[in-house]
């Protein structure tokens, strides 16, 4: 587990904290990371806290690297959306704790957790891909789909709307808002609080849940990987 991530098993919860000085962008290392702290989330058989650093959770992929092209840059995008189907089907409850902004990858990625936690501020959060000049991808539209409400996510698509902590609730960015200072403390109760689940019936009920939807996902990143290719190849 490289530096950029820590893992902490507190009060029985696994929590996991992407922080690389800067905006958290979702380059290969943090990406090869995350991963490792969520292998040893599983070997604890323990729910997990995801969360950034104070002001941001990640502003999405590392531009330096999309700017070389090549192929890394081809297997960071794919390794953020096998990233975020790992989440999807994480055998354990999965919290997100939102402690800023949420950008491109970065939103995504809050959208792959169980239950989501967001801090009252001037925060953002955005699928900005038509504002920057990208087609959104098929794999994020599914993303993106399986958790905003249908009007969030035309604006999303088709708009780039900016959401913010005052409306992502009810937009179906964020389950629960809090003050900066209760978010960890929060975030570590309510993943506690989920040990009185039955272990296996959470897992099984979540493939049932989210079948069709981690189905749609690989079926659009295939076309994904393949325009990725053109792209930067």
């Amino acid at each position: 587990m490289a530096d950029i991530v820590t893992y902490v098993l507190t009060d029985g919860v696994a929590v996991i904290t992407m922080d690389d000085g800067k905006a958290n962008a979702m380059s290969l290392a943090l990406q090869q990371a995350i991963h490792a702290a969520l292998d040893q989330a599983e070997r604890d058989a323990a729910p997990v806290v995801l969360a950034g650093r104070p002001g941001i959770l990640s502003a999405g992929f590392d531009l330096k690297t999309l700017a070389a092209s090549g192929q890394p840059a081809v297997d960071m995008l794919n390794g953020g959306l096998e990233l975020a189907i790992r989440l999807l089907s994480f055998p354990h409850p999965v919290v997100i704790a939102c402690g800023g902004h949420a950008i491109a990858m970065g939103v995504f990625i809050l959208l792959c957790g169980d239950y989501r936690i967001g801090v009252r501020g001037n925060f953002r959060y955005t699928a900005n891909e038509v504002a920057i000049g990208m087609t959104m991808p098929f794999s994020t539209i599914e993303i993106l789909r399986q958790r905003v409400t249908p009007a969030a996510l035309t604006r999303s698509v088709l708009l780039a709307e900016i959401f913010t902590p005052d409306n992502a609730v009810e937009t179906g960015f964020l389950d629960l808002v809090v003050d900066e200072s209760e978010l960890m403390t929060t975030a570590i109760e309510f993943a506690n609080s989920t040990s009185s689940l039955n272990a296996d019936a959470h897992t099984h009920s979540k493939k049932r849940l989210r079948a069709d939807v981690i189905t749609a996902i690989r079926e659009g990143l295939v076309k994904d990987y393949d325009g990725w290719k053109k792209q930067f190849l």
